[in-house]
């Protein structure tokens, strides 16, 4: 049986990329694996509004932000 190889880090370009979500510029926030302008500005904004996050869970609330998103730039936060 064919089976793919365990794929550690699946953005290597990110290799010891960490993001204080709660300082972070949009620019910074682009760097995230699935974020764009648009995505980083909404991050950018809720954190903002929020006066800074105390759980990832919370970035749930912004649109855009998935379950799927939030397990890819979670590593790097």
């Amino acid at each position: 049986s064919f089976s793919e190889p365990a794929v550690i880090n699946p953005y290597p370009e990110l290799e010891g990329v960490h993001i204080n979500i709660n300082r972070a510029t949009v620019e910074e926030l682009q760097q995230l694996p699935g974020i764009g302008e648009t995505k980083a500005q909404a991050i950018y904004d809720y954190v903002q509004a929020c006066g800074g996050i105390k759980s990832f869970r919370q970035l749930l609330d912004v649109e855009g932000i998935g379950e799927k998103t939030l397990r890819n730039i979670q590593p790097y936060l």
